[in-house]
């Protein structure tokens, strides 16, 4: 199963902010829109994650008055991606080496989506439930 199966069944939207917007911006964009991390874009192409984690290290270093501070230079960076033909298993071992919870998906340069390990979970958990009911169903017959 590849991330690109991910991806249509959840969309190919994606919320991003340019990496010149203030902290403040991107923390009213994650609440907004109910996420916990945003890609940032400079110059068209993915240049880092903006994320809860991101801001909770950086207010705890430079407290309030950081919310003025560019994103870029609170990003996580650099940004790790991943292709849409890539397969899910792959995707779960890069989140969990990296320490990671949203991955960026890119092809051909361009931003396509945006998965999180609990997409990722998610999927995994229905597919093996609909195994087991296959089983079932098999045993039964």
């Amino acid at each position: 199963m590849t991330i690109a199966v991910i991806l249509g069944g959840k969309g190919h939207d994606v919320v991003t902010i340019d990496a010149d917007a203030s902290v403040r911006d991107a923390v009213r964009l994650l609440a907004d829109n109910r996420i916990g991390a945003v890609p940032v874009m400079a110059d068209g192409a993915v240049a880092g994650v903006f994320s809860e984690r991101d801001l909770i290290q950086h207010m705890a270093s430079d407290g309030v008055g950081g919310l003025d501070a560019p994103v870029r230079t609170v990003m996580s960076t650099p940004v790790e991606t991943i292709a849409s033909g890539e397969p899910v298993l792959g995707a779960l071992s890069v989140m969990t080496h990296r320490r990671i919870r949203h991955l960026p998906v890119v092809d051909d340069g361009a931003l396509i989506g945006i998965v999180s390990i609990g997409d990722l979970v998610k999927h995994r958990i229905d597919r093996i439930e609909a195994e087991v009911a296959a089983m079932r169903d098999y045993i039964r017959s």
